[in-house]
């Protein structure tokens, strides 16, 4: 249940890659290139949407010559990462199915750590627990020691689930990934990355996001419901309003390839901006 590519490198080298895996100029990443005009972290392999795609992360690539920020992988693709810096994809492997966890469902990375009960991409020392795959299956360690993972397996909090392949969410590389900033308008919210506006939201689903910035922190759902709906008398038709507008904003940041736990509950019935590293906002409201 492992998707993956073998890509031939730049020195003729083939080397299979994961999603989560980095090309790039760093000695650690997964096919590591000798190239001063390659980033550290120039690429990322991804699983979304079914696919296995290349997505640029502080470099960017070309495909026949033209510039791209994402490419869906595929047997003869060829990739230039620089000016006579090119890789060839050989091969693509998609089972039906990876292993996951579910709330929220996604499918696992090849090495993850559980830190304060949240899933985070890499080996994270200190963490509860960490998870890997073999190749041919996945392995846990935690204060239980270290035994094979399985479907129906909990490891914290966290319960073990198939995932079809056509429901996996986007990968992410934590740390990797080009930070966003938030130009927040009250009735309009801009999302930049790489000084580039990727995603203009209006109406309701601004006003969510922007009433976020300006309460800055987790609040209860209830006062986001009444300051975005304030004539909306029923609780439970203002969460199904709610809910709906989150399901819409998620397939919005998915469509522009962003990050769908932009704004995520917490539970215990509260609703955060989620912001990584490097992430900025601008208020203008």
């Amino acid at each position: 249940m492992r998707a993956y590519t073998t890509i031939r490198g730049p020195d003729g080298r083939e080397h299979e890659l994961v999603p989560g895996d980095v090309v790039g100029r760093l000695h650690t990443a997964a096919l590591s290139i000798d190239d001063g005009r390659v980033s550290e972290a120039h690429a990322m392999v991804s699983l979304r949407d079914g696919a296995l795609r290349l997505l640029a992360l502080r470099g960017v690539f070309a495909l026949d010559g033209r510039r791209v920020e994402e490419a869906v992988l595929q047997p003869g693709l060829v990739v230039t990462l620089a000016p006579g810096v090119a890789v060839e994809v050989l091969d693509v492997w998609l089972p039906e199915a990876v292993l996951g966890v579910a709330e929220p469902l996604r499918p696992l990375p090849p090495v993850c750590s559980l830190v304060d009960g949240r899933l985070r991409v890499g080996w994270k020392e200190g963490a509860t627990a960490h998870i890997w795959s073999t190749g041919g299956g996945w392995r846990v360690r935690d204060d239980r020691g270290t035994r094979p993972l399985a479907p129906g397996d909990t490891v914290g909090s966290l319960q073990i689930v198939t995932l079809p392949l056509q429901d996996t969410a986007p990968t992410r590389q934590d740390g990797l990934a080009a930070p966003l900033h938030l130009v927040a308008h009250y009735d309009s919210l801009h999302v930049h990355r790489r000084n580039r506006l990727v995603l203009t939201l209006s109406g309701v689903l601004a006003r969510m996001v922007c009433e976020l910035v300006l309460l800055d922190g987790p609040v209860a759902w209830t006062l986001l419901a009444a300051e975005v709906w304030p004539d909306a008398d029923d609780p439970q038709l203002a969460r199904m309003r709610l809910d709906a507008n989150l399901a819409r904003l998620r397939a919005k940041l998915r469509a522009a390839g962003l990050r769908t736990d932009l704004v995520q509950p917490t539970g215990a019935g509260l609703i955060e901006l989620r912001l990584q590293p490097g992430n900025t906002v601008e208020d203008r409201t």
